[in-house]
């Protein structure tokens, strides 16, 4: 494919940045928040209805991918993009993360990890230059360095051995990636919440030079206040003319808080994965649709969102095809999850444009602590 990919700050404050990356496959507006599409697609949604929540980019699980249908396949297929026809950017995650998680009997070396597979206990090795050559396969258009990532709470010792082991797997990540015009690979900043490990992983990650730069190793565990003390201090570590992207965050007030620190893409399964169990995310907070409370109401779940399921169906009927576990509720459901989330995101970067960052942050706090609407 022919283009470049670039990344331009536009506009900043205090922290927050508010920019454009460039791919061939189309434009990023950042700060963006990116669908998890795990196995090619994000559940429950169709790719053309995830494009109009208003999302730029997917991610793909290179560890899903490689077991099930498996990168050969999907590559002699015309690559993942055809595949799942999704014609804008992907970003696919390493495996690493996926590996520590969900695999049985795993064997961690210098050179990468062997484990069984989580669906028939099957025996496959993950290593920097295997992770390349799958994702290379799948044709995304960020990749991601293969890492480790160790589950915190964990010793210093532990977590500094993780991390050095990381950034010489980031080396043979830049070596194995090669030169690919038009693809990004991005760099994984670990070093658990020890800020003077953050400092040495940074450092070690700008020497080898990478297009983006992630704040990995978070939000598996730590708690927001934990995580946030981190975020005070490790993005600006990171330069500043390259994309930030913080692993598999979050809850609406994560994303936030994450923008407000200064990164610039985030990911998170919740918004679908929460659509599916009833869970509904609005201006107003969190709400149950499985609750008693709805089965009488006519009102939307949000009068002011533009979603298909606020504009076309009742709080009744959402709570009825809950309740029968009818397809249709997590259809509506998850969408209307993934366009608060991207309203969320369009919100901010208008903000940081306009300079009224902190105006809007009230605003978005405020209306979230009065709640949801009162009972019919």
């Amino acid at each position: 494919m022919a283009g470049k990919f670039s990344f331009q700050l536009d506009a900043t404050d205090g922290a927050a940045r508010a920019g454009v990356i460039e791919t061939p496959r189309g434009q990023i507006r950042t700060p963006a928040f990116m669908p998890v599409g795990t196995a090619a697609t994000v559940k429950a949604m169709m790719p053309e209805s995830v494009a109009q929540t208003g999302a730029d980019i997917l991610l793909g699980n290179t560890y899903h991918l490689m077991l099930r249908p498996g990168a050969e396949r999907i590559d002699r297929l015309g690559g993942l993009h055809r595949f799942m026809n999704w014609d804008r950017p992907i970003l696919t995650d390493s495996g690493g993360f996926q590996v520590m998680s969900l695999a049985g009997l795993r064997k961690l070396t210098e050179q990468g990890v062997t484990f069984k597979s989580h669906i028939d206990g099957s025996s496959h090795e993950l290593t920097p230059e295997r992770s390349m050559e799958i994702q290379r396969l799948l044709g995304s258009d960020i990749v991601m360095c293969f890492d480790e990532c160790p589950a915190l709470p964990a010793d210093r010792d532990r977590i500094a051995a993780s991390m050095r082991l990381s950034m010489r797997w980031a080396q043979r990540s830049r070596d194995a990636f090669g030169d690919r015009p038009g693809h990004a690979l991005f760099g994984i900043q670990q070093g658990g919440l020890e800020r003077e490990l953050r400092e040495e992983s940074a450092e070690a990650l700008t020497r080898i030079g990478f297009d983006g730069y992630a704040v990995g190793g978070l939000a598996v565990g730590e708690g927001q206040e934990a995580m946030f003390g981190c975020l005070d201090h490790a993005p600006a570590m990171l330069p500043v003319d390259r994309p930030r992207y913080l692993m598999g965050v979050g809850k609406p007030d994560d994303i936030v808080g994450a923008v407000e620190r200064g990164i610039d893409m985030m990911d998170c399964v919740l918004p679908s994965r929460s659509g599916r169990t009833g869970q509904v995310f609005t201006r107003h907070g969190v709400l149950n649709i499985k609750n008693a409370r709805h089965q009488d109401d006519p009102r939307p779940l949000d009068e002011a969102c533009a979603c298909p399921a606020c504009r076309n169906y009742s709080r009744a009927y959402l709570h009825h095809v809950f309740r029968s576990q009818e397809i249709i509720s997590s259809m509506l459901l998850t969408w209307h999850n993934l366009h608060y989330y991207q309203d969320i995101m369009a919100g901010m970067r208008d903000a940081i444009a306009a300079g009224s960052f902190a105006q809007w942050r009230a605003a978005f706090d405020a209306g979230r602590a009065q709640g949801d609407i009162e009972p019919l």
